[in-house]
């Protein structure tokens, strides 16, 4: 058989194939094409482009190709949509306020990067490193629970909810959170929302660590607050700087992560905790801790602070966590403690918001939590990460030089680092993707101007080292293109 007859007959194939995908849809990727079909990437290739010229599929370089839009009549003119400008914003006595609701940074670490791009954006474990055998059988058990498929308790499950008290409250437990003080919610983002919904109205301002986590952001504008942001350092939020913050703004919410910082990977100082709620209780103000990576530790750091909320007798804290960053991207299953009166508007909100999680995934998250392959899987991902965070450091210092690292977290999933001054972003990360390596750009992270330009890389999402390496080659041929000039250099990776 000839290569044209062999064109031929695959486009003939794929044409009838199209036809049961949706328009814009994805078709499979070049590579699944050439080994279903036994033919040569060139014959796939002129198959798709035959198919491209006829208008049945769209082909995007670096993408793949997608079944076409059908054609049709002239599409109507567009109405005038500008009204709701203003009836998307949030009114208040002083007005409308805008409501920007802007996903983008959150979708960074969400987007599946095309195939063959080395995830350094990802925001979640690598399958090799997610327990998918002891989360298949916690499913499988949980699904033969009596009344595992009711109406859960609106509040959620309450064993878990002793066993999310216990974990908050840590070994001795006197000053933690009780079962009765926590929530069971749909992952760590919906605990977010619901407590920035509860304690803040629209308009009002919202203290955040500089530079943050761009979801929390992202809840806080799309809520129609306002951000303000207050500096962190090598040791977390610098106290000083929350004070006049507090002082300035009457701020009555402040949101930190105390462990291992998104994206610092900085470590809230022992002097500085009961110092921090300190001055949130003088001001009237609640801290949110955001604890979501106290289960990533790795294996070399050592004995963990307890969370804020674990001597907390007046109610200052409210305390959020999640299985999900530890677990899988689909168990969304996280909680949130709180004492007072506050825990009653939270419950308000969250009942409104989502009615209750479902129940097969509490069932499924206490049968994980309480079989033997628990401890075996928090220990295998501590001792997981760890190299995986000291090869990409180390790459960095022999491959990148020109990108200068904050100190190496001891927890958590990527590094901090910094680019040259006048380095273009939008250029590093463009460079970046198109060399074969998905990062993520700092300026997300920071609700006001940002100081520099800054990257966030992950080695979490990675295989391992060996594809670390790569990832880090693939950055230095984009450092190279990107950077101011002479801002590269380093010692070439082999290839």
């Amino acid at each position: 058989m000839t290569e044209r007859s062999s064109v031929a007959d695959l486009a003939r194939t794929l044409r009838e194939e199209v036809d049961r995908y949706s328009p814009g849809e994805r078709l499979p990727s070049s590579r699944a094409l050439v080994d279903r079909y036994r033919v040569s990437p060139v014959t796939v290739s002129r198959a798709l482009a035959q198919l491209a010229a006829e208008g049945v599929v769209v082909t995007r370089p670096g993408a793949g190709a997608y079944r076409a839009e059908p054609s049709g009549p002239a599409k109507p003119a567009p109405g005038d949509t500008s009204w709701q400008e203003v009836a998307l914003s949030a009114q208040t006595a002083a007005g409308p306020v805008p409501r920007s609701v802007d996903a983008s940074g959150v979708l960074v670490t969400l987007a599946e990067p095309p195939p063959g791009v080395i995830e350094f954006n990802g925001g979640y474990l690598h399958p090799s490193l997610q327990p998918e055998r002891a989360l298949a059988a916690a499913l499988a058990r949980a699904g033969r629970r009596p009344g595992a498929w009711n109406r859960p308790p609106t509040d959620g499950l309450f064993e878990l909810r002793a066993w999310f008290a216990r974990q908050i409250a840590g070994p001795g437990g006197e000053g933690g959170p009780t079962g009765a003080d926590v929530l069971i919610t749909a992952g760590g983002q919906s605990a977010l929302t619901t407590a920035l919904r509860a304690l803040a109205p629209p308009g009002a301002p919202v203290l955040v660590e500089s530079p943050t986590y761009p979801g929390m952001l992202a809840v806080a504008r799309a809520a129609g607050q306002r951000p303000v942001p207050v500096p962190v350092d090598a040791d977390g939020l610098r106290p000083e700087l929350l004070a006049a913050a507090l002082r300035a703004t009457g701020a009555r919410v402040l949101v930190c992560q105390p462990l291992f910082q998104n994206p610092t990977g900085a470590v809230l100082a022992r002097e500085r905790r009961r110092e921090v709620v300190r001055i949130a209780r003088e001001a009237g103000a609640f801290v949110v801790e955001d604890d979501f990576a106290r289960s990533l530790a790795h294996e070399d750091a050592g004995a963990l602070p307890p969370p804020l909320a674990a001597d907390d007798p007046d109610g200052v804290v409210v305390h959020l966590r999640s299985l999900t960053k530890i677990t899988s991207p689909s168990l969304r299953v996280g909680a949130l403690a709180a004492r007072g009166p506050v825990l009653e508007r939270l419950r308000a909100i969250h009942v409104v918001d989502q009615f209750f999680v479902p129940r097969p995934l509490q069932e499924a998250a206490l049968e994980l939590v309480g079989s033997p392959a628990w401890p075996r899987h928090l220990r295998a991902v501590a001792a997981a990460l760890r190299p995986r965070r000291d090869h990409l450091a180390a790459e960095l210092r022999r491959q990148v030089p020109a990108l200068v690292q904050a100190a190496a977290p001891r927890g958590g999933f990527h590094l901090w680092v910094r680019a040259p001054e006048g380095t273009d972003e939008a250029a590093l990360t463009g460079a970046a993707l198109r060399a074969g390596v998905a990062v993520t750009p700092g300026r997300p992270y920071f609700c006001a101007e940002p100081p520099a330009v800054d990257l966030r890389l992950g080695f979490a999402a990675t295989a391992g080292t060996a594809e670390i390496t790569e990832g880090v080659r693939r950055l230095r041929t984009a450092c190279a293109q990107a950077l101011p000039h002479g801002a590269g250099g380093g010692e070439p990776a082999p290839a």
